[in-house]
């Protein structure tokens, strides 16, 4: 039997107006390569039925399904999703992500090029959902438009150690995304434990983003290859949690830096990462108050969160960035009254 190269890993909940064409995606890029792969989808207790949706795609992709009888929350679905898999690498895709119609040939490409890659960031472009909404489901991806955004504006691919994927000008998020990383499993696997029960078994785990933690741990000695190509597609406008967007771009991605400090990320290079990621900080603190419990404020810790960071320049400059931000838009406001 064929071994599995690629294992595509799905943690889903309510999403049964995305997942189809997310799988749709998946068999319209199997079309285009002869990668052995398979698909690992945990449910989280959703409420309606996922044997129904995947039915119309299980003839035709390697799918194997687990549904929990309860949501177990974010971070335990994700890791049931991975321990599911078999295969060599591993790719944990949201429910409403998209595959580009060449992705999985190039992904066969990559690992047979590169023999030594245990971890590869693969680029991803930007769409809002609402383009969907123009077609028929499921959605069809050799109709995606033209020149859409890209999360990381590198240009070129290439090889590099773990550390310096770390880096704002590669990724601005620090790989907060799942969907960019495809790695060894075993090497995950064997990693896992260094995440504690408390925060695996938090129901508002989506906000620990412990797939870092294991990241670090796992591949911090490894050499990774960055793909400026972006093969798959992630939707905004779809996603719960956008409410809690400022706290984790500031708060968390800050947090998530400082993990990665304890981890070996150079000095130098934390300090510089972690001033950038408090470059919105005062108007994302103040979203985070004035929205309450929808945007975070009782995740907001003022020793960890405001006090240890008031060292940052960014701190003091957001301020000025935020009222400057303020001025064009009350100006390009006024500008369109009067045009009218």
């Amino acid at each position: 039997m064929q071994k599995i190269i690629l294992s595509i890993c799905i943690p889903t909940y309510n999403r049964a107006a995305t997942l189809p064409n997310c799988l749709n995606s998946i068999l319209i890029s199997k079309r285009k390569t002869n990668l052995k792969f398979e698909i690992c989808i945990s449910d989280n207790a959703s409420n309606y039925n996922v044997k129904k949706i995947i039915k119309p795609f299980k003839k035709k992709l390697n799918i194997r399904l687990n549904r929990n009888k309860k949501n177990l929350g974010y971070a335990v679905n994700l890791l049931k999703s991975v321990s599911m898999a078999k295969g060599e690498f591993a790719w944990c895709i949201g429910d409403d992500d998209l595959l580009v119609p060449k992705a999985l040939k190039k992904i066969n490409s990559l690992i047979l090029k590169n023999k030594n890659i245990d971890f590869y960031y693969i680029n991803s472009f930007h769409l809002s959902n609402n383009y969907l909404n123009k077609f028929k489901k499921p959605f069809d991806t050799n109709n995606l438009p033209i020149g859409m955004d890209r999360l990381s504006p590198k240009k070129n691919s290439q090889r590099l150690k773990f550390w310096d994927l770390i880096d704002y000008n590669v990724s601005f998020d620090f790989m907060a995304g799942n969907f960019v990383n495809i790695f060894r499993r075993k090497m995950w696997a064997d990693n896992v434990h260094v995440l504690d029960k408390k925060s695996i078994n938090d129901k508002n785990s989506i906000l620990s983003l412990l797939h870092l933690k294991i990241h670090a741990n796992a591949f911090k000695k490894s050499l990774c290859y960055f793909h400026a190509e972006p093969l798959s597609v992630n939707l905004y406008g779809v996603r719960e949690w956008r409410l809690l967007y400022p706290f984790i771009e500031t708060f968390k991605l800050s947090e998530s830096l400082d993990y990665y400090r304890s981890r070996g990320l150079n000095f130098f290079k934390y300090i510089y990462c972690k001033n950038y990621t408090l470059r919105n900080f005062a108007s994302n603190l103040t979203k985070t108050i004035i929205g309450g419990k929808a945007t975070g404020i009782h995740f907001l810790n003022f020793n960890k969160h405001i006090f240890q960071n008031l060292l940052y320049p960014n701190v003091y400059l957001s301020i000025f960035y935020f009222i400057f931000r303020k001025i064009i838009i009350l100006k390009g406001k006024t500008k369109k009254q009067n045009e009218n």
